[in-house]
């Protein structure tokens, strides 16, 4: 595996997969809490129309990807603060006029060599050291940002009216919120494109919820996961060819297909046994390995 060190692009992209492996659960945490996990797509898909919009005005697509993601997060809390429509009405609303801006926006921008499947499925490997700085200044103040404000936000996710009963700004820290899901989504669709970021966002966090008992540790297992996730599967990119957005997500959801049927082995033994205890069912039934327990 030595020899994937022994090129720039190789760590440039293993270094963009770290980071996008770890801000998004980071993020993702809350949007699963929140109930909210569709919130990435709408972002992603909306974010295609900023590259377009980047390169027709001549803006570093990058940037313009993030302006527009920003934008559009900003007009989906307003909506969503109105209360005149349902947070999956909104999401919907936003999501389909955005990608409807977005084809057209590709369309014009034909002349101007659009690589629009490496934005949809992602082209980690020709990150440069301008995106991957992007990347790294987007990772620093999302994580610093969850890191001082991550016991309001979880407040918020469980309880908002309780939240606002006890004197949070909720509506602001709403608006944060937003803001930081929006450049986690606008940076990371480099890495796994426009179609897979709302994956990566959120199957680590529901692989988390599996085996954790806390917040701290669905956090902590979130991110831990995440960023295994995007090591390994870009590992695998590498040694098979294949696509690396696609690697990364088909891997995390391995993972999480091998967690669920551990988890529900157990839980299937521990009824076995709990049965058995209460007279209900014969320990021979359990075989010899239940009945040793």
């Amino acid at each position: 595996m030595g020899e994937i060190f022994a090129y720039d692009f190789m760590i440039r992209a293993l270094l963009a997969g770290l980071l996008a492996g770890l801000i998004c659960p980071a993020v993702g945490v809350f949007l699963v809490l929140r109930r909210y996990a569709f919130m990435a797509d709408t972002l992603a898909h909306i974010s295609l129309a900023g590259v377009a919009l980047g390169l027709i005005l001549g803006i570093f697509p990058p940037v313009a990807t993030l302006a527009v993601a920003l934008t559009a997060a900003l007009a989906v809390e307003r909506l969503r603060a109105a209360g005149r429509l349902h947070g999956e009405a909104i999401l919907a609303l936003m999501m389909s006029s955005g990608l409807a801006l977005a084809v057209v926006l590709i369309s014009l921008a034909r002349g101007f060599n659009v690589d629009v499947m490496g934005y949809l499925f992602g082209s980690i490997l020709t990150v440069g050291p301008a995106d991957l700085l992007l990347i790294l200044v987007v990772g620093v103040v999302v994580l610093g940002m969850l890191a001082v404000f991550h016991k309001e936000l979880f407040f918020i996710s469980f309880d908002e009216e309780c939240a606002r009963v006890a004197g949070l700004p909720v509506d602001r820290l709403n608006v944060l919120f937003i803001l930081l899901v929006a450049l986690t989504v606008s940076v990371s669709i480099r890495v796994v494109g426009v179609l897979l970021v709302g994956a990566l966002m959120v199957i680590p966090v529901l692989t988390a919820q599996l085996v954790a008992g806390s917040f701290k540790r669905l956090f902590w297992f979130s991110l831990v996961l995440g960023v295994t996730v995007s090591f390994w599967g870009l590992v695998l990119s590498y040694r098979l060819g294949t696509a690396a957005g696609g690697s990364i997500v088909l891997l995390a959801a391995a993972v999480f297909a091998l967690v669920q049927a551990g988890t529900a082995l157990r839980r299937a033994r521990r009824r076995r046994l709990a049965a058995a205890a209460a007279g209900k069912v014969p320990l021979a039934v359990l075989g010899e390995r239940g009945s040793g327990s």
